[in-house]
């Protein structure tokens, strides 16, 4: 490439695989993009035999009948799919308003404190924290006092398990809104509630919706918290206090039986926890390239 071309404005610029650095580059991305094809084809084995195996048990009866018994043919996992919402629901309900507040005082009301210091280092503990002990310190402390598995116990094991995602996004979220906005408010005669609740919590809403969503996400799939507080049920939801059926329950148990026709309603319960879960990273996704 000639510099002078370069400098007198030519836009007839040809890339020659002549030059050293411009092979380099055409040598890297095709080698990146052989490295990302292997990468996916776990992924894209993994979507096939969902759809492959799972996709064709879809039908209505799948989302409105109860799981059938041994030997039986037919059924569906409808209570499955509701208890899954039902207990990812109370869970966010639980876990939303507490890592929300927690961020903003972390990330804006005393972003330096030795207080926030502690939340910041606890709620990355938590990240690490295995979803199964969530599970045991749920029963412990609920299922062993109420006497019964329950929706409620499931959801607040699962609240445990979202409360750290939302909590250290929400304060990331607003420790990135831009000072220059914060001080253009006071400037303009604004107090310290209207700073927060005008300029710092829109502005950060997209991220913090984005953390939310893909707590959201993670909880949705969990099994080994709720093996320990909501257990299984094969009716409808009736009450909350009540052993409740979930989709990743129904999967480990319908999974390890000898029957064809269970195996198949847990293929199919698999594709619909992917489908959810996909539902709830692409709504994440949205939030997160969203401006205010």
């Amino acid at each position: 490439m000639n510099p002078e071309a370069i400098a007198l404005g030519d836009t007839n610029l040809d890339f020659s695989f002549a030059e050293k650095r411009t092979l380099m580059n055409f040598v890297q991305t095709i080698l990146l993009w052989i490295l990302a094809g292997i990468a996916a084809i776990p992924l894209i084995s993994v979507l096939y035999m969902l759809i492959s195996r799972g996709g064709v048990r879809l039908s209505t009866a799948i989302f409105t009948e109860l799981p059938p018994a041994p030997f039986e043919q037919g059924g569906g996992i409808g209570n499955a799919i509701v208890g899954t919402l039902v207990m990812v629901a109370i869970g966010a309900l639980i876990s939303i308003p507490i890592g929300v507040l927690g961020g903003i005082y972390t990330g804006l009301i005393n972003p330096n404190g030795r207080f926030s210091a502690a939340i910041r280092f606890v709620g990355k503990v938590l990240t690490g924290f295995p979803s199964i002990l969530s599970g045991v310190f749920v029963y412990a402390w609920l299922v062993v006092v109420m006497g019964t598995y329950s929706a409620i116990a499931g959801g607040v094991s699962l609240a445990i398990l979202m409360l750290p995602t939302v909590l250290l996004t929400s304060e990331q979220a607003f420790r990135m809104v831009p000072q220059r906005m914060k001080d253009a408010a006071y400037g303009m005669g604004c107090n310290s509630s209207q700073v927060a609740t005008k300029i710092v919590l829109p502005t950060a809403l997209p991220g913090v919706m984005t953390g939310v969503m893909l707590a959201v996400a993670g909880a949705s799939g969990e099994s080994a918290p709720l093996l320990f507080t909501a257990l299984f049920s094969n009716y409808w939801i009736g009450s909350f206090t009540e052993p409740t059926a979930s989709l990743s329950i129904l999967i480990y148990n319908f999974s390890a039986m000898p029957y064809e026709n269970q195996i198949e309603l847990a293929w199919t319960a698999s594709l619909v926890l992917v489908l959810i879960v996909l539902v709830f990273n692409i709504l994440s996704r949205s939030f997160g390239t969203r401006r205010v």
